[in-house]
């Protein structure tokens, strides 16, 4: 099950369809969904997190803390909302689009995709834009 909560006054909008959406894409992948429990939050609160958990004294807009099963998926993820605002101006996306984006991206994560290596970029920003397409973004 995925569920959405917040540290913020923030609200998701069309929960439900956005929880589908976050679903297929586990099915898509091959793996199973267990408990994914997606936080709203600000810059503030994730950097804490960044800080205290990771080590990395930097802002980000994602942070995925993965407790998958095998191929059931259980997680934590954790986005800022103040960050999602300013990268959709920078990249030219919707609030909503970069949102799904960044919601996709921790997803992703927990199917095994990684970020480090250009390489690994690449082929995340492709999944990426993937799910996107299905989303109409």
């Amino acid at each position: 099950m995925i569920s959405f909560h917040s540290e913020i006054p923030f609200q998701i909008t069309a929960p439900e369809q956005t929880a589908d959406w976050l679903s297929s894409i586990i099915t898509q992948e091959s793996y199973n969904e267990g408990e994914v429990s997606i936080v709203f939050c600000d810059d503030e609160f994730l950097h804490k997190l960044n800080v205290e958990f990771l080590d990395h004294d930097t802002l980000t807009d994602v942070i995925s803390f993965d407790y998958s099963v095998g191929k059931e998926i259980h997680g934590e993820i954790f986005i800022s909302i103040e960050r999602v605002r300013e990268n959709a101006g920078e990249f030219n996306q919707t609030f909503e689009a970069e949102l799904s984006r960044v919601m996709a991206h921790g997803v992703l994560h927990y199917c095994g995709y990684k970020d480090k290596s250009t390489n690994q970029t690449a082929t995340m920003r492709s999944k990426e834009e993937f799910y996107l397409q299905q989303q109409g973004y």
